[in-house]
């Protein structure tokens, strides 16, 4: 794996699956990990890094060879968005949003924050700060910061119609 930061030193830390790694800002690290069993493993950040490091929670899943091959077919086949979000689609390359995240097949490619690509396929949102539903990821996108004081994520200020537009595309990433 390439670890990166864009802010602060960081360490990848999941203890059932090795030792803790640091991300540092401008530097890319690497590590490997070599599982011996499929589950979930739970991790995270074990650097002191600001206000919210108690928050930055890592999940770490790991399937069997044939499994994550499944995965990657059902992905490639998923070339586009379903037709009915194609406006919250334009909502995303409209705004401020592509320039901190990456999104395959849109023009955002940001670096700063998460890629969303498979944003749906995750369990939580805001490094394991709320569940990851419709309803809280709308919540999420109006103000980041009632759920994770600190973030770095700004309050997007949408529209309604912009705000479900949007929530409407981001649920048929998986």
């Amino acid at each position: 794996m390439e670890l990166r930061s864009a802010d602060v030193v960081h360490s990848f830390w999941v203890p059932r699956l090795s030792g803790k790694t640091d991300l540092i800002p401008n530097h890319k690290n690497t590590m490997w990990i070599e599982p011996n069993r499929t589950g979930l493993f739970v991790g995270q950040c074990a650097k002191y890094c600001g206000t919210e490091h108690a928050m930055m929670l890592l999940r770490v899943y790991v399937h069997t060879p044939e499994d994550f091959q499944a995965w990657v077919n059902q992905q490639r086949a998923l070339a586009t968005a379903e037709p009915g979000v194609a406006a919250g689609r334009l909502v995303f390359e409209r705004t401020a949003c592509i320039n901190c995240h990456t999104l395959n097949g849109t023009i955002g490619d940001g670096r700063f924050g998460p890629d969303l690509t498979h944003l749906m396929s995750r369990h939580t949102l805001a490094s394991g700060a709320l569940d990851n539903s419709p309803d809280n990821l709308r919540d999420w996108i109006k103000n980041p910061n009632r759920f994770k004081p600190g973030a770095l994520m700004p309050a997007m200020n949408l529209s309604r119609p912009d705000l479900d537009q949007l929530v409407a595309y981001l649920v048929t990433l998986k």
